[in-house]
């Protein structure tokens, strides 16, 4: 830079940037939902169990919405509940977000890998400092408290939520009563195997979480 006038206004421009590029630069990135949960709104049942998350008709094929999703992904966040489901029961022999930069905020101690970092962190501060790097779109996985805690700080921008065709009654559920309201704008959906997949974005009247620094 020439002067303290020209990192200014290169600092700003990184801030006013909208482009179309997959590596997008930190007031770029979008902080997106994309979970499964049944039409009565639970992610898991009351044991923690996922197996009936499945279409209506087991003879049917089911269209894979997540490699299309994970193509703008480099990013994903979660809890120590989802980590530990997934390391012992849906797939214990490796880890399958190894393409992808993982963060488990949980209060256990463990030693971090390359691509797997444990950390005990407020969500809303982790993502801030996510945003403060240049890189593709974050991914929230899960658990609960963690979605809440950042729907409550207004820091999800996307919600790609599929609504799976059971009831079941009792377990984890997505949203819990607490948080401010957040008005939302249907963007896209669609029927797969009774499966209804659907995006909302939060509207623009609501767009508060423009800055990395926001507090």
């Amino acid at each position: 830079m020439k002067n303290k006038k020209d990192e200014h206004l290169y600092k700003y421009s990184l801030h006013i940037k909208r482009n179309d590029d997959k590596d997008l630069t930190c007031y770029n990135l979008k902080v997106i939902l994309f979970i499964a949960m049944s039409l009565d709104g639970y992610i898991a049942d009351q044991n923690g169990g996922v197996d009936w998350l499945q279409g209506q008709d087991s003879n049917q094929e089911t269209k894979d919405i997540y490699t299309e999703f994970i193509q703008n992904i480099d990013t994903v966040i979660m809890g120590w509940n989802t980590y530990h489901q997934i390391v012992t029961e849906l797939s214990p022999d490796q880890w399958i977000y190894s393409s992808l930069q993982s963060y488990v905020i949980t209060h256990n101690q463990k030693e971090s890998t390359e691509n797997i970092q444990f950390v005990l962190q407020d969500p809303s501060d982790l993502i801030r400092e996510l945003k403060q790097k240049e890189g593709k779109d974050i991914w929230i996985c899960g658990g609960a408290q963690i979605i809440q805690s950042l729907m409550q700080n207004q820091m999800i921008d996307e919600y790609h939520i599929s609504i799976i065709p059971i009831l079941l009654g009792s377990g984890i559920s997505l949203f819990h009563t607490g948080f401010s309201t957040i008005p939302l704008q249907l963007v896209e959906s669609h029927e797969n195997n009774g499966i209804l997949d659907t995006i909302y974005i939060r509207r623009k009247e609501t767009d508060i979480n423009e800055s990395c620094d926001r507090k």
